[in-house]
């Protein structure tokens, strides 16, 4: 089959950013070409396991992939968690992950497609439970699927492979995550199946599921990277709240977040997460390494760019004022609110009261990564009750500021 050009473009152009597996460009060209001539949309499959109930920064580079295939007029099909979650994704873990609740999974999908909608027409896509087929499958269902992969396959996975040789328990149920979301390929006859390089095993064996289910021309799977969080080094997670930017966040929060990213990070940032050119991200990289740019301002225009797509130019025109406020004002902004009866309160509690943290291990893990402050004076013991005559800065993070009277 000769591939015409104008594919080999396209496929080269979604590939940006992107591996795919097992045959690359050309394969992924053949594809666009053939539901092209057949007038057969792609289904383009994302499966998200609602574990947190919101959304980061990190999650978009796939979600932005997902609009690209969309642009084209291809079929979106996202595939909520429902009986995944409740196992969880054994990926990357060095011990088994606890499961979730139905409640707990309900509960956080809810608020997935509301952040979705800011990058996808999520009104246009396929949306599904794995819930309403992995949950009606009987033991034969389940001996059937099992069959499919032996053990020693499992075994190559490097998350298992490392905690079988440091002697850490893997559950049985947890080799049952990767086949679960597999057979979702099956369920929903997806061509396409995109996820982060954290996913290689469990994409991957989504291909071997279908043929092995008598599916002619098994998925396509793309990569995408995952996103470093704020310090440049750790992957984006809500496990790290402190160089977590949510989608959830203030246009002032999601600015001031962006604006603390290492200079290394910057042209990572712009490609990753927003549709600057291959020309521009050139010269953004000149411009940094001959330093003919002051990266404070590359970083002014990418933390704008990005507050912008969330929260809309007036948002992103409200986040660059604070910030500027905030850098002339040594850190302290000029219009902190004020509040009372805080005293003999718990550092943990008036943390979540304040809303500056989600959760009181929210709260533990920043301020055991020195993220909270009293007049300047770091506060390093979780337990520290709050004790003072006169008004004092309490400040979480670079960004979260309250005057205690």
């Amino acid at each position: 089959m000769e591939i015409r050009e104008e594919f080999i473009e396209q496929a080269k152009h979604l590939t940006r950013n992107a591996e795919i597996l097992p045959g690359g460009i050309e394969e992924l060209a053949v594809k666009l070409q053939y539901s092209y001539d057949t007038n057969t949309p792609l289904r383009v499959k994302l499966g998200m396991d609602p574990t947190r109930p919101d959304l980061h920064l990190g999650h978009t580079v796939v979600m932005r992939k997902l609009k690209e295939f969309q642009s084209l007029g291809h079929k979106i099909v996202l595939i909520v968690g429902g009986a995944t979650a409740m196992v969880g994704d054994p990926s990357g873990k060095s011990e088994t992950r606890p499961a979730l609740t139905k409640g707990q999974v309900e509960a956080n999908a809810k608020t997935y497609f509301e952040q979705m909608s800011k990058v996808v027409d999520v009104s246009k896509a396929e949306v599904v439970n794995n819930a309403d087929w992995l949950h009606k499958m009987n033991f034969t269902d389940l001996l059937k699927l099992a069959s499919q992969v032996t053990v020693a396959q499992m075994m190559t996975r490097d998350d298992f492979a490392k905690r079988y040789a440091e002697g850490k328990p893997i559950a049985i149920h947890e080799f049952f995550y990767p086949l679960m979301q597999a057979y979702d390929s099956v369920e929903i006859d997806s061509d396409i199946e995109l996820g982060g390089t954290d996913q290689r095993f469990n994409t991957l064996l989504g291909r071997d599921i279908q043929a092995a289910y008598g599916k002619k021309y098994p998925q396509l799977v793309m990569l995408l990277p995952l996103l470093e969080g704020t310090d440049g080094v750790v992957k984006m997670s809500k496990t790290y709240p402190e160089h977590c930017i949510s989608l959830t966040d203030s246009e002032v929060d999601m600015f001031g977040k962006l604006m603390s990213i290492p200079d290394n990070m910057i042209s990572r940032y712009f490609s990753l997460l927003t549709d600057a050119t291959k020309e521009e991200l050139e010269t953004i990289d000149k411009q940094i390494v001959e330093g003919s740019v002051n990266p404070r301002d590359i970083k002014m225009k990418l933390a704008y760019t990005i507050t912008a797509e969330y929260h809309g130019e007036e948002g992103a025109k409200r986040g660059q004022d604070a910030f500027i406020n905030v850098v002339s004002n040594k850190g302290i902004p000029d219009d902190i609110e004020e509040v009372s009866d805080m005293n003999g309160k718990g550092i943990l509690d008036v943390l979540v009261e304040l809303k500056f943290t989600a959760s009181k291990g929210e709260a533990k893990r920043l301020i055991q990564g020195g993220g909270v402050k009293l007049d300047g004076e770091k506060i390093t013991d979780t337990a520290y009750v709050l004790n003072f005559t006169e008004s004092v800065v309490l400040q979480a993070g670079k960004r979260k500021f309250a005057k205690l009277i």
